[in-house]
Order: structure tokens, then sequence, then C-alpha cells
């Protein structure tokens, strides 16, 4: 049997080896990562805008996160899976926010959870950890802050904005999270929060500097056309290549080309 990483082979990977993450949503996406060897799959309330059309994350439900987590899991044998706790599932109250997580935990089968927020946010992180599971955390450019931040922008360009984001990541790594999640900060301050925690960081457009990268399955390929921002190198560009062959596959159904005697039964 293959052995699954943990939150404890992911922290001696900091500054030692650079940790590949990618967000996926189902079985055959989760298969795929997995055999190449990423090291974590973030199960993402990007879902929402991804797969489900939505203009942002917010609309995303717990047990849309329970339903894509349970497929993730399925489809991977080495990867650690984190799950997105999303919008209100941890924000009322620490009571709920256990409750949560717990069911991400043992409903989904994720072996970690991710969520948003720093120093506001740490008495829930440590709450969280103190019943034994791992979390995951989450700072600068927050997509469930969107409207406070006036949209998806950059973090941390001002002084004062700086000092709050590596105020954050220290009040993060001591609620306990075992990993911390970058994004959209400028290369300098992620290398500066990277070196001020002992903690792996993970950026996502915050530059080369963090101990690993975490970008969606999706964007990479070349499939999610709603928004393309800098940070996201597309790897593959394989939307033309299912374009042509629906089009193929309508043709030949309207042409009575398709299905052949081979695709029939006796």
């Amino acid at each position: 049997m293959k052995k699954r990483k943990t939150i404890l082979d992911i922290a001696a990977m900091k500054q030692q080896e650079k940790i590949s993450v990618l967000t996926a949503y189902d079985y055959p996406f989760a298969k795929l990562m997995d055999v190449a060897g990423v090291d974590m799959i973030l199960v993402g309330d990007s879902v929402g805008s991804v797969c489900s059309g939505y203009d942002n994350t917010l609309p995303v439900t717990l047990e849309e996160m329970i339903y894509h987590t349970r497929a993730v899991v399925r489809g991977s044998e080495q990867a650690l899976i984190i799950t997105d706790m999303p919008f209100m599932s941890y924000q009322v109250n620490i009571t709920e926010a256990r409750r949560n997580a717990g069911r991400l935990i043992k409903e989904a089968g994720s072996h970690a959870v991710k969520l948003e927020g720093g120093e506001h946010m740490a008495e829930t992180i440590r709450a969280i950890v103190d019943i034994d599971i791992p979390v995951m955390g989450h700072i600068g450019l927050t997509p469930q802050s969107i409207h406070r931040m006036g949209g998806f922008k950059v973090q941390g360009r001002q002084e004062e904005q700086a000092r709050k984001i590596l105020a954050d990541a220290k009040a993060v790594e001591h609620a306990g999270a075992f990993s911390l999640v970058l994004e959209g900060i400028p290369r300098d301050l992620a290398k500066a929060v990277t070196e001020a925690v002992t903690i792996p960081t993970i950026g996502i457009g915050a530059g080369a500097d963090c101990d690993g990268q975490v970008l969606v399955i999706h964007d990479i390929l070349g499939l999610c056309d709603k928004y393309s921002p800098k940070f996201v190198k597309r790897f593959a560009d394989i939307s033309e290549t299912i374009s042509q062959g629906i089009s193929d596959y309508i043709s030949e159904v309207k042409s009575g080309a398709f299905p052949t005697i081979d695709h029939s039964f006796k």
C-alpha cells in the first residue's frame, strides 16, 4: 500500500524541498494528480467559481465541500487532502467552527482544514487544533473578504498592511497551524514571512520564495476562462482539444456516422 503524506512530512519539507499543491474538486483530477506525485491536494471553495459559475466563493456551502472532498479522497492514495472551510462555517463561533471542521474530517474524509484570517482568527484556529484537527492558515488576499478588500486586490504593498500580514502570519503559527497559504502579496513580503515562521508557506501569487506553490488545476490546463490572474501559468491548454472533441461528436451524431456497428450490441 502506498504511504500517504502527513502534516509531519509537510513540516519536514520546509526550506528543504519545494512543496507542490494543486486544487481539485473531483475524482478524475485527484487521481491524475496523485499518480503524478503532488504533495497536497486542496479541495478549495474556489469550486464555486470554477465549477458552479458563481462570481466568488461566498455562496459555497459546507455540504458542497463535503461532497467534493469525498470524491477527491476516493481518487487519491498518497497526497495529503486539505479542505477549505466555506464562508460562515467557522466565523459564527468556536463551537460551530469545531463542529464543521469535524464534519469535514469525519464525513468527508479530509486530513486537514483550511480557513482564512490572521490575528482575528487565531483563537478559532487554536480551538480546532486543540481537538486534533490539523489547520492550514490563509492570509494576504483572502477571497472570502473580497467585499471588505474591494475586490481581488494585491495586499501588503503599503507598510502598515505589510506589518499586519507579518503579524497575522505569526499569530496563525502560534495558534498551531501546520502550514500557511500566502495569497496575492508582494514577493519580498512573502519572503520575509517565510523566513519569520517555522511552518511551511504555500504561495499563490506570492512569488518564488515560499516553501511551496498552489494553483487551481483548471487554471493550469486552460479550462477556466472566467479570469486570468497574473500569477497563473498555463502548463497545458486542453480546452481546444475538448471543444474539438465535442464538436466532432455532435457532427457525427447529426450525420449518422456515430454510432457504428462497433459501438452497438448484437
